[in-house]
């Protein structure tokens, strides 16, 4: 999810010093028990997706989405489009390693083959959305820096601020990730994106709505927002199950390309 001077001399810099490893610390704790809240073994939703800029009507698209976590930290992920029908049967598959290491494929109906997305395309927009290849790839607490920045109120919520820097540059499009969360369902409620420019966020992720589902916190509108264009991206989950049991079968190239192997699964 996501330094200090020598001004200071003895006991005083030995304080202040201190006093930051604490923060790096409480920061690491913040984004590890984000990463590890309660989501599911697995889940399944259908999604609607509203990509929107000014001077044209929204174009909506609908999608079903398969996300399974492995019991040795690996993650996988399908993707879906079902409607309209200029891109119904494209697909993403995200398969992400315990080791932070991600590896996309993307199904074009009109090419009927899969294709491996580039791992130099992390900035690449996804289906011209405001979300990047990289946003749909799962990351690893410690491939950042973390450490809380501050309080504030997001909404009526009183949240900690979290900022997440890579501890390697070339592992991601961003140069820091600045994250609100609530502190009771451990959701980010809103994420600040930097990439070129460090003090100026160039995307912002905003959460509209949230509640449980079967015991789980689950965004259930959210929106991506390019500050620079001004276009937004609004996913709205219209239904959602979790812990179906679903096989890793669904998660090869073969579910991707065939659409007939992952119907079956659609909720």
């Amino acid at each position: 999810m996501m330094r200090v001077s020598r001004a200071l001399a003895g006991l005083g810099a030995g304080l202040l010093i201190g006093s930051v490893a604490l923060a790096d610390d409480a920061g690491l704790a913040l984004a590890q028990r984000v990463y590890d809240r309660a989501d599911g073994q697995d889940a399944t939703s259908v999604v609607t997706m509203a990509l929107t800029e000014e001077g044209r009507s929204p174009r909506v698209r609908s999608m079903v989405l398969y996300r399974l976590s492995g019991e040795g930290g690996e993650v996988s992920t399908l993707i879906r489009f079902t409607e309209p029908a200029d891109i119904a049967g494209t697909g993403l598959l995200t398969l992400d390693s315990a080791d932070g290491a991600s590896n996309q494929w993307i199904y074009l109906p009109a090419m009927q083959r899969v294709r491996r997305v580039d791992s130099n395309r992390k900035g690449g927009r996804f289906v011209n959305s405001d979300y990047y290849f990289e946003d749909l790839r799962d990351r690893k607490p410690t491939m950042d820096t973390h450490r809380v920045i501050g309080r504030e109120t997001v909404d009526g919520v009183a949240c900690e601020v979290l900022e997440s820097v890579p501890v390697e540059a070339s592992n991601s499009v961003y140069l820091r990730r600045v994250s609100w969360i609530d502190p009771a369902s451990l959701l980010p409620l809103r994420v600040d994106f930097y990439e070129k420019n460090a003090e100026q966020p160039a995307k912002r992720l905003e959460v509209v709505k949230r509640e449980q589902v079967q015991g789980y916190w689950t965004v259930i509108d959210s929106t991506m927002t390019d500050l620079r264009s001004g276009h937004r991206t609004q996913l709205v989950v219209e239904r959602i199950v979790y812990d179906r049991g679903l096989p890793m079968r669904l998660f090869s190239a073969k579910a991707l390309e065939d659409e007939r192997g992952e119907k079956e699964f659609r909720p």
